[in-house]
């Protein structure tokens, strides 16, 4: 639940303390990778670009989805309309029944999960196998993904060794090609015995109705061609004009989230086998899912977390993220970005405290390919959840206390030498905002003398 993110952080930090040093190997790693990236491209001008389109997309979208569905059937593909999670579900169930399908293989998708597809088709008696390494391995633990990029990466190595030598009888120290291997050969047979293949999309191009997707594993490749049905679940946030602008975005995405150029695989499905015996899938289906998005476009500030191309760089450069992982926000997006588009997607009741999850020290935003003023976004719902009275009643009632002391100058003195006077500890401990703060840490004795008193003597 999202609402327990600040008890379940409090219990990762404490009770799991590998999950700090994991993640944030792996978010500094991919962030390194990711200036090295930019610094070989005008990375400004790719951005400023990318944030145009993107904003071109969004503010003329019925336009794009009408053509898309368009060019999509005219490829031979078959679109559904999905409002809601719900409604998504019953589509590729449906889709599964009707075609006596008994295995799935999937895709890394965050849609599916943000839908909670996988509990679903196991209901109704249909078994999924995740293809994606890292998630792969999350579904042998029964655990959501951490991260958009790296699902598994606040698992340890030894975790890992473990996993396997359970359940796949690797050696108990199996380097990480011997555990990639073992997890290729069960794979291997799932593709083959798989009746249907799901995925997301990184991109959807309306101009061509071409479902774009971005790997470096290879599984997806086979997830979309080997089984004979593929069904792409697509957020509608997802298109893009133009297969010129296709280009762009998958050197910018690839940049973004792991340095590289570009992915190791692009898969550019245009619709099914065009005759039997023909490489590709017998039937592909096409489910574009809402579930909150047009909502999130009709808010004043919030739709511009819609140009999110889920490429993780502002989850490698939070200093919040790092400290816990993505499972201590309770949804799907975690991070910078779920801490602005979760309040949209699931409302801003439903999501708190996310908008206040974050220091405001602007590094998402500068790390963000599509320039979302994540920031600037963070306010906007802070205040909205000010005016609504979501907060905190102890938090309201400071900064009215606050606000009231500092509008008054002989108050505001006054308050400055009592809070000399009773110490940084004692201080922090009373006021409702900085109690939790200053429980776990040692603060620096406070200076005798006030600023003011240090101003009128002269500061050297």
């Amino acid at each position: 639940m999202v609402r327990d993110y600040a008890a379940r952080s409090r219990e990762i930090i404490r009770d799991e303390p590998g999950v700090r040093e994991a993640v944030t190997g792996a978010t500094i790693a991919f962030d390194e990778k990711r200036r090295k990236g930019y610094a070989e491209v005008d990375a400004d001008a790719w951005r400023r670009w990318a944030e145009g389109v993107k904003n071109h997309t969004l503010t003329h979208l019925d336009h794009y989805l009408t053509e898309a569905e368009a060019r999509l059937q005219a490829n031979g593909a078959q679109v559904h309309w999905a409002a809601d999670a719900a409604e998504a579900r019953e589509i590729v169930i449906g889709l599964a029944t009707r075609r006596a399908v008994a295995s799935v293989v999937k895709g890394k998708s965050m849609v599916t999960e943000e839908i909670d597809l996988n509990p679903a088709l196991e209901e109704a008696g249909i078994e999924v196998i995740e293809t994606d390494l890292g998630e792969y391995v999350l579904q042998l633990l029964e655990e959501p993904p951490s991260h958009i990029l790296g699902p598994a990466l606040h698992k340890s190595l030894r975790q890992v060794q473990d996993l396997f030598a359970e359940r796949l009888n690797t050696a108990p120290d199996g380097d990480p090609d011997t555990l990639a291997r073992a997890a290729r050969e069960v794979l291997r047979n799932a593709f083959i015995d798989a009746d249907m293949g799901i995925t997301g999309a990184n991109f959807l191009v309306a101009e061509t109705g071409t479902v774009a997707l971005i790997e470096n594993e290879g599984n997806i490749r086979l997830t979309t061609s080997l089984p004979r049905v593929h069904v792409a679940v697509v957020g509608i946030e997802k298109l893009l004009p133009r297969m010129t602008d296709l280009a762009g975005f998958l050197q910018l995405t690839a940049r973004a989230a792991t340095g590289q150029p570009i992915g190791c695989f692009v898969s550019l499905i245009q619709g099914p086998a065009a005759e039997p015996g023909d490489d590709g899938p017998e039937e592909v289906h096409v489910v574009l899912v809402d579930n909150g998005r047009t909502d999130v476009l009709a808010h004043e500030h919030a739709w511009e977390a819609l140009r999110c191309v889920r490429c993780g760089a502002c989850l490698n450069a939070c200093p919040v993220y790092r400290q816990t992982g993505g499972h201590a926000y309770g949804h799907v997006y975690s991070g910078p970005i779920g801490s602005v588009l979760d309040p949209g997607l699931l409302g801003l009741h439903d999501a708190m405290p996310l908008p206040f999850a974050s220091s405001l020290c602007g590094a998402c935003e500068d790390a963000c390919p599509v320039r979302i003023p994540i920031p600037e976004l963070l306010l906007e719902w802070r205040k909205e959840a000010q005016d609504e009275g979501l907060t905190p009643w102890k938090e309201r009632a400071a900064l009215a206390g606050l606000a009231s002391v500092a509008t008054r100058p002989g108050l505001y003195r006054l308050a400055g030498r009592i809070g000399s006077r009773l110490g940084a500890r004692g201080a922090g401990r009373a006021l409702p905002m900085l109690g939790e703060w200053a429980r776990d840490r040692a603060l620096p004795k406070p200076s005798p003398r006030t600023f003011r008193q240090l101003w009128r003597k002269g500061i050297e």
